[in-house]
């Protein structure tokens, strides 16, 4: 049941994430803005997500990972009531950040809960359930989002959260023990705010790359505090005893890989959402509900995918699969670029359905990777770094594909979007997601093949 109940935390996260991506037309309409600025109500959120993630693994340490995870799932539901009633960009933004915090302290923790009294060889297995769940949220919210924005009102798709937090709540205080709080090691404050004000000036900068609202001497500011904050940082790193993000983690080679190839791939994760829902909306003029309708099919390929993930990696190793898999995802994120108003229905669908089915395969066997070679001791701040860099990617992809369609638009000399704009988009987004396969390639050819041994071998005592 523990993954189960994770990935109900999972699900509220992607369950919102996805409907937000198919309203932001409507959204900017009536908040008086762009579709392209409204990228900041996503981007806002995960950034959030990555500031915040750090200290999750110290406060499951310190609170209790039980107490920790509900207090986060009851915030999350709180700050979704928040976002539904904001009237302005400002308050969305500000109503997000704390959802974010929220999301942050939720859905690590859970997994922190999962990865202790996970055996190695059924990890393959556990992430694999344990992303069934969250895959509906990718199913249900574009059309469950592009109805209540068609046929009722854009706040209706935050209130959501409402039910499923209560049954996420409900769940925890039935079937996860209560565990008592350690002593943690005091927390790194100075590694903490460095960190923070690097990646929120980092990502706020790259984002701002191409907008003529923001001057070119704001943009240099931001992009050279976030790099000279991470550079202090890691200094103080390696000089700290314990600190809050710990690159020490980096001499593993299937850690690093799967954070540096993972997070290309995740390029496509946060931006394919959000070039479609403009694509097919703004580009197309279809009706949010019937964008939806197109774009839930790649989340049920995902679904699909996971039926059969863990007889696919066994059957080919997980060197094989990541190194020329990115290339096959990457492509189908380049096919959607070549969509036109008079393409078939159903050529879209199957695009979209076998661009997720391939994608699925990919983090699956990425994430299964991430924590493959490491320890038990190794899992709390494994899982807060993984989570960190996995949110920073997707984040990283949703604003690079806002400056892509802005640096398209400033090249046009145009004043509006057009479909070229978005074409533009799908094609680097792709080619950055196929460029991981030179990360994974750098794999030993029996990469975790430990992992099917041990799961082979359970298998033969059963």
């Amino acid at each position: 049941m523990i993954p189960f109940i994770v990935g109900c935390a999972l699900f509220m996260q992607m369950l919102d994430a996805t409907v937000v991506a198919t309203a932001l037309p409507v959204m900017a309409e009536s908040l008086h803005t762009t579709a392209i600025k409204m990228n900041v109500a996503i981007t806002s959120y995960l950034l959030a997500l990555a500031v915040f993630v750090p200290i999750s693994g110290w406060a499951a340490d310190r609170f209790g990972a039980r107490r920790v995870f509900i207090a986060a799932i009851v915030l999350f539901a709180v700050s979704s009531v928040g976002c539904a009633s904001s009237h302005s960009l400002l308050q969305l933004v500000i109503a997000r950040v704390v959802q974010g915090i929220a999301g942050a302290m939720m859905v690590p923790v859970g997994r922190v809960i999962m990865l202790r009294i996970t055996p190695k060889d059924q990890l393959l297995k556990a992430m694999s359930f344990l992303s069934m769940p969250a895959l509906l949220g990718p199913i249900i919210g574009p059309p469950l989002g592009g109805f209540l924005v068609t046929y009722a009102s854009w706040h209706w798709i935050f209130l959501i959260n409402v039910p499923v937090g209560i049954l996420g709540i409900a769940l925890v205080l039935r079937f996860i023990q209560h565990d008592e709080p350690e002593a943690p090691n005091k927390l790194d404050w100075p590694g903490f705010l460095l960190s923070g004000i690097s990646l929120a000036a980092l990502v706020s900068g790259f984002e701002a790359v191409g907008r003529s609202d923001v001057s070119r001497q704001n943009v240099a500011l931001l992009l050279g505090t976030g790099l000279a904050c991470g550079l202090l940082y890691i200094w103080h790193a390696r000089r700290a005893a314990h600190p809050i993000i710990d690159l020490t983690l980096l001499r593993t080679q299937t850690f690093a890989i799967s954070i540096l190839g993972g997070n290309l791939c995740r390029f496509s994760v946060g931006a394919t959402p959000f070039l479609l829902a403009i694509l097919l909306q703004v580009g197309f003029g279809m009706t949010p509900f019937a964008a939806g309708m197109i774009t839930f099919t790649s989340a049920a390929g995902a679904l699909f995918m996971k039926v059969i993930v863990t007889y696919v990696i066994g059957r080919f190793g997980f060197k094989p699969i990541l190194t020329y898999n990115a290339l096959i995802t990457g492509l189908f994120v380049v096919f959607c670029g070549f969509f036109q108003e008079d393409t078939p229905i159903w050529l879209m669908v199957t695009v979209l359905f076998l661009g997720g089915t391939f994608r699925s395969l990919q983090f699956t066997a990425v994430n299964t990777l991430t924590y493959a070679d490491l320890t038990p001791a190794d899992m709390s701040r494994a899982s807060s770094f993984a989570a960190m860099a996995q949110q920073l990617g997707i984040s990283l992809g949703v604003g690079c594909a806002a400056l892509i369609l802005n640096l398209s638009i400033t090249w046009r000399d145009a004043a509006h979007l057009e479909r070229v704009d978005v074409m533009w988009g799908f094609f680097i987004i792709g080619l950055l997601a196929m460029l991981a396969s030179l990360s994974f390639a750098r794999l030993p050819a029996n990469t975790a093949e430990h992992l099917n041994r041990e799961r082979k071998k359970r298998r033969a005592r059963n």
